[in-house]
């Protein structure tokens, strides 16, 4: 099958897609409930023995210039991985980038169909391992395996196609070829001109741990569609995923007749330091990176060759005022604090109340009641260890739980975490929701990032100085995701005023089933580009647009 027939195969999905963008309402192309009634009886059954098939074997990727293998993978379930991977190093990257450029030529040729065509067909063809890699993403980054499969597979899916979408609808944006016409005297001037799109050349994709799929995809498919080669460093823990990934991605290469080695692999070792020297080489024109804010920023600083795309860290916040629905505040808090064990971008740190309390449908809460009611909720939900490893996930590397034991000596603990161990994996290290009372004045505390499961209840004098404090927290420290809780609508204004100085996404009294670390592709932008954060959104225009340029070539007609 051509590229042109992927692109016929597959048209529907991405007009749906398309028409989802610009709407900006509900479409997901990729069923995200692994029940059996929507994949049929054995694709789970047949999705893990595909990941287990994996264990203790050299993973068949071909990369150039690649010296040895490594095998770095610990799951945070305690399952032996043992997975080898071809080993890049700097000694290593002349041949891999010149491999990665040699077949950038075709695809170009291959057009803006030719090339949305056969990323489609990856996408289709890595949905149909959704369950080898849900699997895939459990065991590297501790997601439990129902949020693995939504996040790692359907939901990354989603924001993939999204990507492709909004990469094609500016890609489009411009005619393969016109008929330039001026006025003259006698016979008009006349000219043909053609106008092609070119990728910038090699992209860069460097991978996290705690999101191996979701965070790298978007980057990936929107370098690849565009028309750039794209190389692959994933975490030294979290490899399989992004391994499965780059496979697919040369099979349907080389089905087209393409250069598979558009698209590589760069597995290290931690020590190695690959990512700055790759980072730096003039080949690389594209760096998508998601991490800590010390490597974002050097990237951004340093890699001036390249346009960077970066999600670092950030104090994300919620602002509680008051509330209709005390209950259900406070039960939508505890599932945004648990979720994952707090080791997502978006999950709130700081929840800024008043030291006077708050009103609610039940009457006055002090401080300490809004504190306890939240504790208590968290409690609930996590009150049975089967329910609760299903929510939390597991612990994904030892620096969360060193940031989680120095946490209790900030301030007052209100509730405190617990261990917990998994019925299935007894190796498995999980921990609940650590929530700390501290003052206003304390913002060297609260004023930077403690990723992982630990949130500081801040008391302040009032609401104004809740606001004020979420201003200069977002401005310096940056954020991915606000709230705000308040049945005074002059706060409700302020609070969205202020989220709008300072460019973060708000969420305004989520007391259902929407929680404010969760964002729905082709409807919630992820990140916006405006705060310290992050400098893009996944997605929108200016995430693609950037990845190619328009050459045009003229002649007199």
């Amino acid at each position: 099958m051509t590229s042109t027939d992927w692109l016929a195969t597959h048209r529907d999905r991405l007009d749906r897609a398309l028409a989802a963008i610009r709407s900006r309402g509900y479409f997901s192309a990729f069923p995200e409930s692994p029940s059996p009634r929507v994949y049929g009886e054995n694709a789970a059954a047949d999705g893990k023995a595909a990941f287990e098939q994996h264990l203790g074997t050299a993973y068949a990727l071909q990369t150039p210039g690649a010296n040895g293998s490594v095998v770095t993978e610990q799951s945070p379930f305690g399952l032996e991985l043992n997975v080898e991977y071809p080993r890049t190093t700097e000694s290593g990257l002349d041949e891999l980038l010149a491999a990665a450029q040699r077949g950038l030529a075709d695809w170009r040729k291959a057009g803006v169909d030719g090339r949305t065509g056969i990323t489609l067909e990856i996408l289709d063809r890595l949905h149909k391992r959704v369950f080898e890699l849900a699997n895939a993403v459990q065991h590297t980054s501790g997601q439990a395996f129902v949020m693995a499969f939504q996040a790692g597979g359907a939901h990354a899916l989603d924001r993939a196609l999204e990507a492709v979408a909004y990469a094609y609808e500016e890609m489009s944006r411009y005619p393969a070829e016109a008929v330039w016409e001026k006025p003259a005297k006698g016979d008009p001037i006349r000219m043909t001109k053609n106008f092609t799109v070119t990728g910038r050349g090699v992209a860069l994709v460097i991978g996290c741990n705690t999101f191996p799929t979701w965070n790298s995809w978007p980057g990936l498919f929107a370098s690849l569609v565009t028309g750039n080669a794209v190389v692959v460093k994933p975490h030294p823990l979290a490899v399989l995923p992004l391994a499965i990934t780059v496979d697919v991605c040369r099979e349907v290469l080389a089905e087209a007749g393409l250069d598979p080695n558009l698209v590589t692999l760069a597995a290290e070792r931690p020590e190695d330091g690959l990512a700055k020297p790759l980072a730096l080489r003039p080949e690389v024109k594209l760096i998508d990176f998601t991490g800590g804010s010390e490597f974002g920023e050097w990237l951004e600083q340093n890699a001036t060759q390249a346009t960077v795309f970066t999600e670092k860290a950030g104090v994300n916040a919620v602002i509680v005022d008051s509330t209709d629905s005390f209950k259900a505040l406070c039960g939508n808090l505890a599932f945004t604090l648990s979720l994952y064990s707090g080791q997502m971008c978006t999950t709130t740190q700081n929840l800024f109340v008043p030291a006077g309390g708050i009103e609610t449908d039940e009457g006055h809460k002090s401080f300490d009641e809004v504190g306890a009611g939240i504790a208590a909720a968290i409690g609930k939900l996590l009150g049975d260890d089967a329910r609760a490893v299903e929510i939390l996930g597991g612990i994904v590397n030892p620096a969360v739980i060193n940031r989680l034991e120095l946490a209790t000596e900030y301030g007052d603990v209100v509730l405190e975490s617990r261990a917990i161990k998994h019925p299935q994996y007894e190796d498995a290290v999980i921990r609940t929701p650590l929530l700390v009372a501290i003052d206003a004045d304390d913002e060297g505390v609260y004023g930077r990032e403690c990723f992982g499961p630990v949130s500081f209840l801040v008391r302040t004098a009032d609401t104004k100085q809740s606001i004020e404090l979420f201003r200069r927290t977002v401005a310096e420290g940056g954020a991915m995701t606000a709230g705000v809780y308040s049945t005074d609508e002059g706060v409700l204004e302020l609070a969205r005023d202020t989220a709008l100085d300072v460019g973060v996404a708000l969420s305004e009294n989520l007391t259902g089933q929407v929680f404010v670390n969760q964002s729905a592709a082709f409807s919630d932008f992820h990140g916006t580009g405006a705060n310290p954060a992050a400098n893009a959104t996944y997605t929108d225009g200016a995430y693609v647009a950037s990845r190619f340029r328009v050459i045009q070539s003229r002649r007199h007609a």
